[in-house]
């Protein structure tokens, strides 16, 4: 049962119950159902928890996302990190999201269902490049450049099929789809690192935009 400060905020509130809300929606959906459920038991006022949701489901499974995001980092801390290559520090991060994820995997799949729904798709994808960008920023990635662009987005759809293998997987310890996803990662390090080989083949090539900017921008 989820203990919240006294006179808690919204936000308190949202990210109090959302674990909780996340819990009943395999049985009552992502409805007014698992927010009363979630408030009656944590001693909310229900119509207060219902503003905080004022959104409705994708509101609430935002909050749950963020949830899951927070509980993720804290079972991956930055001291267990620091010790693990690039590869490893990504692997750990995405199967301890699926950890988190394993008890409610019911309500996953409603939540993905209702993400799908045309209203919701450009928040679905928020959610998603959110999600790449957390685990990356755990990972230590700081690029700035277009790399920051491409990591996030190759990363979130292999998340994303990782999702997809992980709601219907039932081998031992979700084996299936650790292989499926070690399998993608090692495609996103052999890509990386082709990109790397390839800009540093061109690094000192003569540059056309640069050349054409020159003609049109003449240096006095």
């Amino acid at each position: 049962m989820t203990s919240l400060p006294p006179d808690p905020t919204l936000d308190e509130i949202r990210d109090g119950l959302a674990s909780d809300i996340a819990g009943n929606a395999a049985f009552d959906g992502w409805g007014d159902e698992a927010i009363v459920a979630a408030a009656t038991g944590a001693g909310v006022d229900i119509d207060v928890a219902r503003l905080a949701f004022a959104g409705g489901a994708s509101d609430m499974i935002d909050a749950w996302f963020a949830h899951v995001d927070r509980a993720m980092l804290a079972a991956v801390p930055p001291e267990r990190l620091a010790v693990m290559n690039v590869r490893g520090k990504i692997t750990a991060l995405v199967e301890a999201r699926l950890a988190l994820l394993a008890p409610h995997r019911e309500s996953l799949r409603r939540a993905i269902a209702i993400l799908a729904l045309p209203p919701h798709v450009i928040r679905a994808g928020k959610l998603g490049w959110r999600a790449a960008d957390v685990m990356w920023r755990a990972a230590g990635d700081k690029a700035t450049d277009y790399n920051h662009y491409t990591k996030r987005a190759m990363l979130g759809g292999i998340y994303a099929a990782t999702i997809t293998v992980f709601l219907d997987d039932e081998s031992e310890g979700w084996a299936d789809t650790r292989a499926f996803l070690a399998r993608r990662i090692e495609g996103i390090m052999r890509f990386e690192k082709a990109k790397a080989g390839f800009l540093k083949r061109v690094e000192h090539r003569p540059s056309l935009s640069r050349f054409i900017g020159r003609l049109r921008y003449p240096v006095v």
